[in-house]
């Protein structure tokens, strides 16, 4: 049985469908990461969850029983917000224990938790001070103290990371998952940040326009998008539009319109089985499944010539973009190519992607 079960809920502001009929099924101690741009519902799911929106169809199962139609109160579900939420007359330690007070704790069991979820996030020795004298870091270590304190079935994350600089995001992301995998607690963590989707994720929730689009392990949904804004928003991508040839055993023949004529190519087919000849077709290459030839070379299958548009330093490797007809390929390369230059380009047929819409 799943730990936590979303059964076709719906969520209407008006007359706006904020959540279409989502349903989603997570299992007890995965990190779950729902993803997308703003405005696609996942963060209206995620406070439908926690009972801060009421749903307007639908059920939501906690450890098989209904949650519905709870308060929040009465859920049992600790949530960490993007704001950290502290009391700033309250030290450290009082803000972690505030919700043991509130639920009459024993003093010596409210220390006992303290302590324990202090020395695990690392904030100790500030257990004392108040959070204005606290980094954004050590704050948002609080917030999230207060959280694993309470013994909560499940643990929400909205867009934590969000108010901190980069290197510190790095750090925090390591840190909540390595505190996860400790406590063990099922996880839902919203973000809009692809890296932190695939880094932190056992699976990955992909939103838009208040639907799921594809759910999914980091690897599936990077390397096997079922449709182009799947591929488009999880990682790096040149989409191409093209009209579908043939299909047959996993492939597809597509041809791309390029200038004043067209490249036939075949390429690995995901999604859009129901797609027929004819039909519009679009063509996904990651930057890192392109090969760079600066002579045409000989046998090379799905061939592309162009011209370099630019080149951008990122330290180990250099990324750039190739002109093909009036068309724009992003590639991955280790020289520094002139704009201007005259390149060809190839991908192995398993290396690219044919998509639907």
């Amino acid at each position: 049985m799943p730990e936590l079960e979303i059964r076709n809920v719906d969520k209407f502001y008006g007359e706006t469908h904020a959540v279409k009929s989502v349903s989603l099924a997570v299992e007890a101690g995965q990190f779950i990461v729902l993803v997308g741009p703003s405005g696609c519902g996942k963060s209206t799911l995620l406070r439908s969850i926690a009972g801060l929106e009421e749903i307007s169809a639908g059920d939501i199962l906690l450890g098989g029983r209904s949650i519905a139609n709870l308060q929040p109160r009465d859920r049992n579900i600790a949530m960490v917000f993007q704001s950290y939420a502290l009391y700033p007359y309250l030290t450290v330690f009082e803000n972690i224990a505030f919700g043991l007070r509130a639920r009459k704790t024993p003093e010596a069991e409210i220390d006992k938790s303290v302590r324990w979820a202090s020395d695990l996030l690392h904030i100790g020795d500030f257990l004392g001070r108040y959070p204005r004298e606290l980094s954004g870091g050590q704050r948002q270590r609080v917030a999230i103290g207060r959280a694993i304190v309470r013994d909560a079935d499940l643990f929400l994350f909205d867009e934590p990371l969000s108010n901190l600089d980069a290197k510190l995001r790095e750090q925090m992301r390591v840190e909540i998952v390595r505190l996860q995998r400790e406590v063990g607690i099922t996880s839902v963590f919203v973000t809009h940040d692809q890296t932190e989707a695939l880094v932190m994720s056992d699976r990955i929730v992909v939103m838009d326009k208040a639907e799921i689009q594809q759910v999914g392990d980091p690897q599936t949904i990077y390397a096997s998008p079922v449709n182009a804004f799947v591929a488009n928003f999880i990682g790096v991508t040149s989409l191409l539009e093209g009209r579908l040839l043939d299909r047959a055993e996993g492939f597809c023949e597509i041809e791309v319109p390029v200038g004043g004529g067209a490249v036939p190519l075949r390429l690995r087919a995901s999604g859009g089985e129901g797609a027929a000849r004819g039909d519009r077709i679009v063509l996904s290459l990651r930057p890192e499944d392109v090969s760079l030839h600066l002579e045409e070379p000989e046998g090379a299958a799905n061939l592309f010539e162009g011209e370099v548009i630019d080149t951008i330093y990122l330290g180990n490797f250099l990324e750039g973009r190739v002109r093909v007809g009036d068309r724009e390929i992003g590639i991955r390369h280790h020289e520094y190519l002139a704009p201007g230059r005259k390149v060809h380009l190839s991908f192995r047929p398993e290396h690219g992607l044919c998509l639907t819409e």
